[in-house]
């Protein structure tokens, strides 16, 4: 079980996000917090698998939180949520050792693989995939509706059907081999197919 705490002072948004892990079985979240001082706190004397911290926050801010949080050598990794598609910020987070950076509005998905990806030692930290965590797709909702495949499984079907290899798909989007993999096997699952053949076929369909 990967037991997470999360910090954010939009209580909405952070209750939002605490439903969409516990829905996950291998995900527990044991805490929210409105503000980093609270998160600090609450560390000291809890173990957790996972922090997951926005940047603004009152008193104490996510980055003096994680901060903070090395100076107390606490070995949670530290993944931020963020409002900003922003190099500079993103290379700040950097610098205090985080292990993971995701846009507050990118698909909820990659917020989950993110989070499993940081915890077995697969995430590829890249500000480029930050961007593509985001990138239009004119179909994207359409897809999403009628075949429930996320914006990052898109991607990813797209270049299957322009005949990249999953090693290829992996440097395209900076993500790990072992990610594209989990994430090709949901796609077979998700549009009912068995074999590359069938997928292809379905991508056709999808004019993709």
């Amino acid at each position: 079980m990967i037991r997470v705490v999360l910090a954010d002072d939009h209580k909405m948004f952070a209750k939002g996000i605490a439903n969409l892990l516990q829905k996950e079985e291998d995900i527990e979240v044991t805490g929210v917090f409105s503000n980093g001082k609270e998160l600090v706190e609450f560390l000291k004397n809890k173990e957790v698998d996972l922090i997951l911290t926005d940047m603004n926050m009152p008193g104490m801010d996510g980055l003096a939180a994680i901060q903070q949080i090395r100076k107390n050598k606490v070995k949670s990794k530290v993944v931020v949520l963020s409002m900003y598609d922003d190099e500079d910020i993103f290379k700040k987070c950097q610098k205090q050792g985080i292990d993971g950076y995701v846009l507050k509005d990118a698909d909820p998905d990659e917020l989950v693989y993110t989070i499993r990806e940081v915890i077995n030692g697969h995430h590829v930290m890249h500000f480029q995939r930050v961007l593509k965590q985001v990138d239009e797709d004119q179909y994207y909702d359409s897809f999403k509706q009628k075949f429930k495949l996320s914006r990052r499984e898109l991607q990813i079907l797209s270049l299957i059907k322009d005949g990249h290899s999953n090693q290829s798909i992996a440097d395209e989007l900076f993500l790990s081999i072992y990610t594209v993999e989990t994430h090709r096997k949901n796609i077979h699952h998700k549009l009912g197919v068995n074999t590359v053949v069938e997928l292809m076929k379905k991508a056709l369909e999808m004019n993709l």
